[in-house]
């Protein structure tokens, strides 16, 4: 896909996040659209997965650490074709297979379930492992919020990761620098984030979490990487693309109102008919 079709599909992404966690009265929207993009070209450019075959043996893997950024994980796989994009707004209504945090026994294309904040970076080091044990050509890749970090259990995933050379693992961190207490910094920083990786004998990578081209080469990078693994630290803004959730701590875990999500709904749209008209 070229750039202008990857940024018309990310603006459809963070459509449904908001429509879903409107339509839910609850949700994470401030993470969920910062790591649009990524879900974005993930989903559309760089892996091999196929909605048709979601359990392919072959296929690369994604585990979101992150759990509560669902509504932007789903949104990718249903524009996909994983399901339908209408089952959006069943987000954590009551019998849906959409619930508030990916579940791998109910939804297709979620390959592992996720939600206590550090573990899912422990499972992607797992399936990599097993990759590499089984000579498997396959990528896993992780994605991971900045506040999440703070959790001791990613370091050992870390550690565990560099010892065994996982050059078949991607970590991405959505450095959006909020958390839901607020600013990393003031709640318990993580940085120097690049650093950190680096003694776990990561390669670490910068890239900004909204340019395509960034992303892009940022992952060919990762891709090329031989003899260890990759974490890529990703600047992106929380709450992208709608103007009062943008920059905002508050929007971590909270769905907009009626008028609220007429106002979300514009500015992306007006997004759309800018980028329809390039």
């Amino acid at each position: 896909m070229t750039n202008l079709e990857l940024q018309i599909m990310a603006n459809e992404v963070r459509k449904n996040i908001i429509k879903s966690v409107h339509s839910a009265k609850a949700g994470h929207p401030g993470g969920s659209l910062s790591a649009a993009d990524i879900f974005t070209y993930l989903y559309f450019e760089e892996m091999n997965v196929n909605p048709e075959n979601p359990q392919d043996p072959d296929r690369d893997r994604f585990v979101l650490s992150k759990g509560h950024c669902a509504p932007g994980l789903y949104s990718a796989l249903a524009l996909k074709g994983f399901f339908p994009v209408e089952d959006m707004i069943t987000l954590r209504k009551l019998g849906s297979y959409l619930q508030g945090h990916p579940d791998m026994k109910g939804v297709p294309g979620v390959d592992m379930s996720t939600g206590s904040l550090g573990q899912g970076i422990s499972a992607a080091t797992g399936m990599a492992l097993a990759g590499k044990m089984d000579k498997k050509d396959y990528r896993v890749y992780t994605l991971l919020g900045d506040g999440e970090i703070e959790e001791g259990q990613v370091w050992e995933a870390a550690m565990f990761a560099g010892f065994h050379k996982l050059d078949n693992l991607t970590v991405i961190v959505d450095n959006n620098n909020l958390q839901i207490d607020g600013c990393i910094e003031d709640v318990c920083s993580p940085h120097p984030i690049d650093k950190k990786f680096e003694a776990f004998n990561f390669h670490v990578i910068h890239m900004d979490a909204h340019d395509f081209d960034s992303i892009r080469a940022a992952l060919k990078e990762a891709r090329e990487t031989k003899g260890m693994p990759t974490a890529i630290i990703a600047k992106s803004l929380k709450g992208k693309g709608v103007s009062f959730m943008e920059d905002q701590a508050g929007w971590h875990g909270k769905a907009p109102n009626d008028e609220q999500f007429e106002v979300a709904m514009k500015d992306l749209e007006r997004i759309g008919e800018t980028l329809c008209q390039k």
